[in-house]
């Protein structure tokens, strides 16, 4: 069986997000978001209450919100933040 790779992209907020954030911060998170391509609902993930397909994982202290599109094999990231205010405006 062959493995499908999902493609990844940012909405502009997540862009934003990643960019506000510390650059050691940036690598951690990036790598994680990396690794979605493979496997969008990795262990540890966490589907969000009311949100269509909507997953976040955590990468330390920051949360990862995005939205997988399984029959398209895409993964968008909609917010990268803090844990504490991420959810914020969703």
């Amino acid at each position: 069986m062959t493995k499908r790779t999902y493609a990844i992209e940012f909405t502009r907020r997540a862009d934003e997000d990643l960019d506000g954030l510390p650059r050691k911060d940036q690598g951690r998170i990036l790598a994680a978001i990396t690794d979605l391509a493979e496997d969008p609902t990795p262990h540890g993930c966490d589907k969000i209450i009311g949100g269509d397909n909507a997953y976040r994982i955590r990468v330390g202290m920051y949360r990862v919100v995005y939205i997988v599109q399984r029959k398209k094999l895409l993964i968008v990231v909609i917010r990268v933040g803090h844990r504490k205010d991420v959810y914020r405006g969703l």
